[in-house]
């Protein structure tokens, strides 16, 4: 019978370690497999054995940690003791099925492409964070940033992975896929979504077409696909508008006895709006296109985000995305070369 081991990186995020162990417990409570925190074993055991289930958790010892003032690659490279590094170790050696983190994004993907290594026929690895939507299905967006630039044969890529994203970890059947764009006729965008468009309409993938930004948040596909410079910005600017929106209408709740009663009234509601819209309901962003299963967390994850963000891992190994985006590349590279 085969059993799941993942590893998590207990020093990565704002609230590591506490949130961490705690994630990782009541995750082993909900499913049936092993975490591996991967941090200082001296700090990190007591507190296992205070929550218990120690049965259920592993440590696997790790002593510097990775911050945002490293440089990413030459962190990767240099402290091999960090909890990130180690824990991307164990995941190149097959000692552990996938592994999870709040760290340093940058660190993130140097690991997964240094330690790990890209699938063969895969260019470009693309970060791929599933985006709040207003059905509360969400929607998947990549390239998130992993790479700025992009070929026509890269988005293509994107979308073959997306859409298997999708339909095994995030079970939507037949996955819509549509291209970010100014537009929505097809010969719109710049010379590199023009080119793209046909390669992914003869992807075998349910292919929609475009789909400009403002679109977007309503749920009417299941995957978009834009280039690592276009996605990093949209996200930072739908994070923004999100957060400006919360404190403009935090400041019209408080502005008179009238404004707090109708807010009194409204808390229900606005209390499922805000779940609706809350990153920690998600779990993190899979790094698509390596040889292994990664999964990014908010850096400022706290306990339930963490724990989805390791469900999210275990449905993505057991669903054999990794295997399945192999094999769909194999197949359509050479039709796209030839």
């Amino acid at each position: 019978m085969f059993y799941l081991r993942i590893a998590v990186d207990a020093l990565g995020g704002d609230h590591a370690p506490h949130a961490i162990v705690a994630a990782a417990i009541d995750a082993a409570r909900e499913r049936d497999f092993t975490v591996v925190l991967v941090g200082p074993e001296a700090t990190l055991k007591p507190q296992i054995v205070e929550r218990g289930l120690a049965h259920r958790i592993e440590v696997a010892d790790a002593t510097e940690v990775i911050t945002d003032l490293d440089s990413p690659s030459l962190a990767v490279r240099r402290k091999k003791q960090s909890s990130l590094v180690v824990a991307s170790d164990l995941l190149r050696r097959g000692q552990v099925d996938a592994v999870v983190t709040a760290g340093n994004t940058g660190a993130f993907m140097a690991a997964g492409l240094l330690l790990v290594g890209r699938l063969p026929g895969i260019d470009r690895p693309a970060l791929a964070p599933l985006i709040p939507t207003r059905n509360g299905r969400g929607v998947v967006l990549l390239d998130a940033g992993a790479n700025m630039d992009a070929k026509p044969e890269h988005l293509l890529q994107y979308g073959i992975m997306g859409a298997l994203y999708a339909s095994k970890v995030l079970r939507r059947e037949n996955a819509q896929v549509a291209l970010l764009n100014v537009g929505l006729e097809e010969g719109k965008g710049n010379q590199v979504t023009k080119e793209a468009f046909p390669l992914l309409r003869h992807a075998g993938i349910n292919f929609v077409g475009n789909i400009e930004a403002r679109e977007l948040l309503a749920g009417q596909v299941d995957v978009v696909v834009c280039d690592g410079f276009t996605g990093n910005v949209l996200l930072k600017a739908l994070e923004g508008t999100a957060a400006t929106f919360a404190a403009m209408l935090k400041d019209y709740c408080m502005r008179d006895w009238r404004s707090k009663l109708g807010a009194l009234l409204l808390k229900p509601s606005l209390r499922g709006f805000k779940k609706q819209f809350d990153y920690s309901e998600y779990g993190g962003a899979p790094l698509l296109g390596i040889n292994g299963v990664l999964v990014k967390c908010h850096g400022s994850s706290q306990e339930t985000a963490i724990k989805n963000g390791l469900l999210q891992a275990a449905r993505f190994v057991e669903q054999g995305v990794v295997k399945n985006i192999a094999a769909a590349v194999a197949d359509i590279t050479p039709k796209v070369k030839g």
